[in-house]
């Protein structure tokens, strides 16, 4: 998690860096939710194969976890399958809709910055986790 402290000018700034911060965790959002869709379509493709191959074969279907390696807090997946990736992307997509609900809900929460208007000789020391305003502190120079 990183912390920083950044300077604006202006509450407009503020919420304009707020509402790019929205419009980009959207777009790569939507990114992830064409590319859950196209991989979870593989992946019951692949599920009803391997069920109809396990079947013919006449064993029962075992879930296997070879080919997992955890290396200190890092898990490798060795020729990782369509379920490896679903479920990699389905965590992607559920983080990146709980970053979007934070934002907005800062955004929402700033709007009586909006009544500052122009502030000449004030300056905007925001306390950021994450890029997600946490606090704001009102300097004068």
């Amino acid at each position: 998690m990183v912390v920083e402290i950044k300077e604006y000018k202006s509450a407009q700034e503020i919420a304009d860096t707020l509402d790019k911060e929205i419009a980009d965790t959207k777009s790569t959002l939507g990114e992830y939710l064409r590319r859950l869709d196209e991989i979870r379509n593989l992946a019951e493709k692949s599920k009803k194969i391997h069920e109809v191959v396990m079947k013919l074969a006449g064993k029962k279907t075992a879930t296997e976890s070879q080919g997992e390696l955890v290396l200190g807090t890092l898990n490798v997946i060795l020729d990782a399958n369509p379920f490896h990736e679903l479920t990699a992307i389905e965590s992607v997509v559920r983080s990146h809709q709980e970053r979007l609900l934070v934002l907005q809900k800062a955004r929402e929460a700033l709007k009586w910055l909006d009544q500052l208007g122009d502030t000449d000789g004030l300056k905007y020391l925001v306390v950021e986790t994450e890029g997600i305003p946490e606090r704001i502190l009102f300097k004068i120079y």
